[in-house]
């Protein structure tokens, strides 16, 4: 279980009960909009506002406790910051689904680093298209 507070102090921000409930709800759902992350808090804590979760949110990009993937004609959805990994983007449902990068990837993104004279320090790769889910439902 990750020790929220810490991670929080880690990254030079105080542990408000706001923030240490914004990032309980995104790391058991994964990957969430504001919208949606803002539905599941107020239901603990139903004088927070949709205000203090944007004012949050951003901050907590800012300094590298969450990071935000974006979504093509959809909200972005907010995740934790971790190990670099490939998102699997659905246009049509808006579901992220996480993959980690595999050791051809690695070789890749390091060649084009060093081919380009880049010093890569982290890298989001968003792929979009549509989930098998959706596939399906196109197909019936």
């Amino acid at each position: 279980m990750i020790d929220y507070a810490a991670l929080l102090n880690d990254h030079g921000l105080k542990a408000t009960f706001q923030r240490m409930n914004i990032l309980r709800q995104i790391d058991q759902c994964g990957h969430m909009s504001v919208e949606d992350l803002y539905e599941e808090v107020v239901k603990v804590h139903p004088s927070l506002s949709l205000a203090t979760i944007y004012k949050n949110i951003i901050l907590m990009v800012e300094k590298g406790v969450l990071v935000e993937v974006p979504i093509a004609g959809r909200k972005s959805k907010y995740e934790l910051s971790k190990e670099d990994h490939i998102h699997l983007v659905c246009t049509e449902c808006g579901d992220v689904e996480d993959k980690m990068c595999f050791d051809k990837t690695d070789a890749l993104f390091r060649k084009l680093s060093e081919d380009e004279h880049f010093k890569l320090n982290k890298r989001q790769v968003n792929l979009y298209g549509i989930c098998e889910a959706c596939q399906m439902e196109h197909v019936s």
